[in-house]
Order: structure tokens, then C-alpha cells, then sequence
């Protein structure tokens, strides 16, 4: 079985690319596992002219090529005032001028992370409504508040148990499904 994982962000220090290598940690003895940087998949801003002018850029391509070997997907949502961040919306806008079914019809596990006491649920929540239309089959999701607090960053681990069985649960159906294959 083979995920392909990334935070939904470009920031070098992202909250979400901490919880994507925590999660790497738990499950990459059960399963191939891949955390892709969406700055590797950098793109000028989507416009139909611009579309016109230059065609598809490679790198969605790419990206969608990335899509296409997971078996699952897991993607960390940062939030951007209350919304995707500029950087995962333009790479989906492009990524969807080529293909409209973006996520292939994959499985797919969601988290959000924030510093604040939202959690950024609103993009998750956004993430939820909207993935299905494009080929994505939803199966958990868990948004993380006060990261700083219930996350080590130091030690790369939550330091709530509550987190830490948040996260197991968010997983559980991969890891039982891995286990079957295993």
C-alpha cells in the first residue's frame, strides 16, 4: 500500500508538515509512505489567460502524477483566513484544468492544524464539502487546536493523549486495512 501525503502549505515551518511527519512515523513500518512538499510544485497564478498563453504547466502535471501512484491520500489543511491557503488553491486550480477528478477517486484521510482554538476547521470543513466532487472518497478527518499546546515540537510528538488517540483514531481504518494486507 503506498500514501501520498502533504500540508496543504509552503511555509518551511509548518504546523502541518510537523503532524504529517509524526503521522510518517506511526504508520510508515505498515506501509510505503510519501511526504511530498507542495514547494516542489511551485506555479505561476492561475488565470484562463495566462492558460491560453502557456498551456499546462509540467508541474501539475507532476502533481497529479504523485496522485495517481498513492493507494491513499493524507493532507494537512493550514488555514489562511478561514480558507485554503493561496498556495494549495493554485496548484488544485491547475492540477484541475488537467484532470477535474483531482484525487483519482482515492481514499483519503484529512487533518487540520492550527496555533489558535479553531483547529482551522473551517478549511477542513470547506475540504470536506468540496473534495468529493472531485474524486475524493473521505473516509476521516480531525482538526488539531492550540498545536503549540498539545504538540511537541522538539520531540516531534503530541504531548496530549488526547491528541495522540485522536490521531490513532483518524487513522484507524488505514492501519486496520494495512494490517489485512500485510
Amino acid at each position: 500500500m503506498k500514501i501520498i501525503a502533504f500540508a496543504a502549505s509552503t511555509s518551511r515551518q509548518s504546523i502541518n508538515r510537523k503532524l504529517l511527519k509524526y503521522i510518517s512515523q506511526r504508520i510508515s513500518n505498515r506501509a510505503e509512505f510519501e511526504l511530498i512538499d507542495l514547494n516542489e510544485y511551485e506555479l505561476p497564478l492561475f488565470s484562463e489567460d495566462l492558460e491560453r498563453e502557456i498551456g499546462k504547466p509540467a508541474n501539475a502535471q507532476h502533481f497529479l502524477n504523485k496522485v495517481n501512484q498513492a493507494d491513499y491520500l493524507i493532507i494537512s489543511f493550514a488555514e489562511h483566513n478561514g480558507s485554503y491557503t493561496a498556495a494549495y488553491k493554485n496548484l488544485f486550480d491547475w492540477a484541475s484544468r488537467i484532470q477535474p477528478k483531482v484525487y483519482q477517486d482515492k481514499k483519503v484521510i484529512l487533518f487540520s492544524a492550527s496555533p489558535g482554538p479553531g483547529g482551522a476547521k473551517n478549511v477542513l470543513s470547506q475540504a470536506k464539502a468540496s473534495m468529493p466532487h472531485f474524486g475524493a472518497e473521505i473516509i476521516s478527518s480531525y482538526s488539531v487546536a492550540e498545536f503549540y499546546k498539545v504538540f511537541d515540537v522538539e520531540q516531534g510528538q503530541p504531548n496530549s493523549d488526547e491528541l495522540a488517540r485522536g490521531i490513532e483514531h483518524t487513522l484507524s481504518e488505514l492501519v486496520e486495512r494495512s494490517d489485512q494486507i500485510i
